[in-house]
């Protein structure tokens, strides 16, 4: 058994460090997993660069990320269906399976929900960024024949997986995805794969918004140089079927509204904090504002999708660093003039 293994820590705003801890043995139902890859997220971001966000702040060291996958090395008593030298994505996500909303199917509400990485409850929830995991054999998804860094984007693309299941079906509708992060690039795949007809993908970067262009959006508008850019989209009292809102901001919604044709809908996936709404704009055109929040089931589809060659999202992979260059890796993944997703490499 390994005595130390290194994991990467947040202690507050920019003091992010990589600690040696010992991995505790997997007890019964568990495994213990070598992690290869972990893709550092928006929200780890939020914990570097501001230590949370929202109401959400740091009070005690946390471990980071909710991204990975790796090779289990351990297996406990009564877990079945693993064996050593697997290799396996981990999901964040833990629901209890007993609470009101596990049992109406909204288990991604779980009012005892165990989510890797979130200073949301305290004593805080340890992430996954850990050379040697120790786990829920639960939240394991073989993953055979996918690369270890693709498992890792089994997460991200769940997230996506569940804003399409929010907003009906896409088949032959007009698209707006505004935010051309990983994720609003992960909706491109996503709508595409929905058998969308038409995909416009808005942002302020050239670099993303060329992204989105290779892999397949119809149209991509840079609105920091045509904020008058979704015009077309105007005529008839709108043109647009359904806008995935990934940026988090508000003046990106609002310009979504007056192309969306009555009755369109809108989800939400970017977390930004408050954003005003403009509600009488939404109530005249009837149109319906929907939150997606995290996912569940939509992990294992993920890995389904990526297996089944439906859905590539490693071409979004723009970095990958070993752990030592932690904090290099987390000011690349915050620059979205050259990056979009960026992992990191624990075994290098």
């Amino acid at each position: 058994m390994t005595a130390s293994m290194k994991s990467l820590v947040i202690h507050a705003a920019r003091d992010l460090r990589i600690e040696d801890r010992a991995p505790a043995p997997p007890a019964s139902g568990e495994v213990q997993v070598r992690i290869s890859h972990g893709g550092i997220c928006g929200s780890d971001l939020h914990y570097f660069n501001h230590g949370g966000f929202g109401p959400v702040r740091l009070r005690e060291p946390m471990v980071l990320g909710h991204e990975v996958a790796g090779e289990i090395i351990a297996v406990g008593d009564n877990v079945r269906g693993f064996s050593v030298g697997d290799a396996a994505a981990v999901s964040p996500s833990l629901p209890c399976e007993t609470c009101h909303y596990c049992q109406r199917g909204q288990a991604n509400h779980c009012l005892n929900m165990q989510f890797f990485g979130s200073a949301m409850p305290f004593p805080h929830i340890q992430g996954a960024f850990q050379q040697i995991l120790t786990t829920d054999a639960r939240r394991c998804v073989p993953v055979n024949g996918l690369s270890l860094a693709a498992a890792a984007m089994a997460e991200p693309l769940a997230v996506v997986l569940h804003a399409v299941k929010q907003s009906g079906s896409l088949r032959d509708k007009t698209v707006l995805i505004s935010g051309c992060g990983p994720i609003g690039l992960l909706t491109v795949l996503a709508a595409r794969h929905a058998q969308a007809e038409t995909i416009i993908a808005t942002d302020l970067s050239p670099f993303t918004l060329a992204a989105a262009r290779q892999i397949g959006a119809d149209y991509v508008i840079n609105v920091a140089d045509r904020p008058d850019g979704l015009h077309d989209w105007h005529r008839d009292k709108g043109q647009i079927d359904v806008q995935f809102e990934c940026s988090g901001a508000a003046p990106a919604l609002k310009a979504g509204i007056p192309a969306l044709r009555p009755g369109g809908i809108i989800v939400q996936l970017g977390l930004g904090g408050d954003m005003p709404v403009p509600m009488m704009a939404l109530t005249a055109k009837e149109l319906q504002l929907r939150g997606s929040f995290r996912f569940h089931e939509e992990y294992s589809t993920a890995i389904k999708l990526m297996q089944e060659g439906a859905i590539d999202p490693t071409p979004l992979i723009t970095a990958t660093m070993p752990l030592r260059d932690a904090e290099t890796a987390f000011r690349a993944a915050g620059d979205r003039s050259h990056h979009i997703k960026v992992q990191i490499d624990f075994t290098a």
